[in-house]
């Protein structure tokens, strides 16, 4: 029998991950990854990543946290990427030392 797939929206995906990301929080990421992978053929994200299926579940699962090489190499093989934005409102101590002297 084979699996059936919902279509995966790319907006959509990279809103729900987004929310996880925003958490700041690696279990809340990792599990909202492995959520999305529900929705892709896992043996196929495998073969673009050339990482093991039970690598790719045991590190998406609640047992422990993937190294970061496994995230991008993931995230890539979903279509997505990652990408590096300041927080809203979140300006670090060294950052207002530096402008001070502007």
């Amino acid at each position: 029998m084979t699996k059936t797939y919902r279509p995966v929206i790319p907006s959509q995906l990279a809103a729900d991950l987004n929310r996880a990301f925003a958490s700041a929080e690696p279990h809340t990421v990792c599990r909202a990854i492995g959520q999305s992978l529900k929705d892709f053929n896992v043996s196929e994200i495998s073969k673009k990543t050339g990482l093991q299926r039970t690598s790719i579940y045991r590190g998406f699962g609640d047992e422990q946290l993937p190294n970061f090489s496994t995230v991008l190499a993931v995230l890539t093989a979903m279509g997505l990427e990652l990408k590096v934005a300041p927080r809203v409102g979140a300006e670090t101590k060294r950052f207002r030392e530096a402008s001070v002297g502007y």
